[in-house]
């Protein structure tokens, strides 16, 4: 029976059956608890089975902008390779704490998609992100919708990671043969420069700092995670990320947390081993019945590369979320198909813009920073 529900579970995208944590391979029991990027560790994996595949840019701007680049790689069954290409514009919030303006949000198919002989970039009509040679920045470019011109520019200041030997989880109930698998890879500060170009308002200045992530999720999403959390901090001198997702019960409700703390030059500390995140307080969304936080407390815990220890907490209220976003409303037909049938899979996202100070110690040295944090909490099945 369990093999008749996991082969209708990977064809049609139904409930998979209840293997239990053992199930899976978290990235948490990987040692080292994290390894540096090199160029080559940056590559697309382009596969070939179900799978969804993203470069994701976030900037935080000295205007008080936050904007975010997004390209999507995704697969159904190998049979249907689409690709997206996505912006965002949050506008600054008034004195009442009320966005100046409605954000602006644009989603467009590509065509023509192609990777490079390396798989280090790729590019498609009217689109394109390039990696540089010495592995160290980012061009984003699109005119694939007039709404948002994209030309973004993005310089890793921190050194990247994973968690890990290779920061990817893995899911089946061989370890030697797993049937998915999870991965994030991180450039946890960087600075951006570029221009944001709309209709209405003319080119928008996006000097900033930022986070850029390549996740791979190896299998249909709403198998692999229920719930997902993310913080994007950054203050004057410090940036705290934390990105976890906890499991659906096939796989024991597993909770994987990767993150880290660093400055310009410097990780603090990175990995999956002391990384975790408590809604603490739930302010709840009646129009659709998620458990929508209104405070949050993130953590993170460790020993530096030189041996010091270091921890560092931002917690707070949330105050008036930002957006929710439907998200079987925004995504194209393709992914669509890859949660047909699925029972309880109804996927929101929740998006906040505030201020939070961290606060904790790196060694004998106090963290007391005030910053801004985009945060993401998103519910799926």
């Amino acid at each position: 029976m369990n093999w008749l529900k996991k082969t209708m579970a990977d064809v049609a995208g139904t409930q998979e059956p209840i293997y239990g944590p053992s199930a899976i391979q978290p990235v948490t029991a990987q040692s080292p608890n994290h390894s540096v990027l090199t160029r080559d560790d940056l590559r697309w994996k382009g596969m070939n089975s179900t799978n969804v595949e993203n470069q994701v840019f976030y900037v935080t701007t000295a205007s008080g902008h936050v904007v975010m680049a997004q390209l999507i790689y995704s697969n159904v069954a190998g049979l249907h390779t689409t690709c997206q290409f996505n912006s965002k514009i949050f506008y600054p919030k008034d004195a009442a704490g009320k966005p100046t303006k409605e954000h602006l949000w644009c989603s467009t198919p590509l065509s023509n998609f192609q990777f490079d002989d390396t798989k280090h970039s790729v590019k498609a009509d009217n689109c394109s992100i390039t990696l540089s040679a010495d592995g160290n920045s980012y061009s984003i470019k699109s005119t694939v919708s007039k709404d948002t011109v994209v030309d973004l520019t993005f310089t890793r200041a921190a050194p990247g990671f994973v968690a890990g030997a290779d920061g990817t989880s893995h899911f089946g109930t061989d370890p030697q043969k797993p049937w998915g698998s999870m991965r994030h890879a991180i450039w946890p500060r960087c600075h951006a420069t570029g221009t944001f170009t709309t209709r209405t308002d003319g080119p928008l200045d996006v000097r900033g700092t930022g986070v850029f992530v390549h996740a791979l999720q190896g299998m249909k999403p709403h198998h692999a995670a229920a719930r997902w959390n993310f913080c994007n901090w950054h203050g004057p001198t410090h940036s705290a990320i934390l990105m976890s997702y906890t499991t659906p019960p096939s796989y024991g409700s597993t909770v994987v947390s990767v993150g880290c703390l660093c400055t310009d030059d410097a990780l603090l500390w990175a990995g999956a081993q002391g990384a975790s995140v408590e809604h603490t307080a739930i302010k709840g969304d009646p129009d659709v019945s998620w458990p929508e936080p209104g405070a949050v407390s993130y953590k993170w815990a460790g020993q530096s590369a030189a041996g010091k220890e270091v921890s560092a907490e931002l917690a707070g209220d949330l105050g008036q979320r930002t957006d929710r976003v439907d998200v079987m409303a925004e995504v194209p037909k393709f992914v669509k198909q890859i949660v047909a049938g699925a029972a309880g899979t109804r996927p929101y996202i929740y998006q906040w813009i505030t201020k939070l100070t961290l606060k904790g110690t790196d060694g004998e040295t106090a963290i007391n920073e005030e910053g801004d944090l985009f945060m993401e909490a998103t519910f799926i099945s």
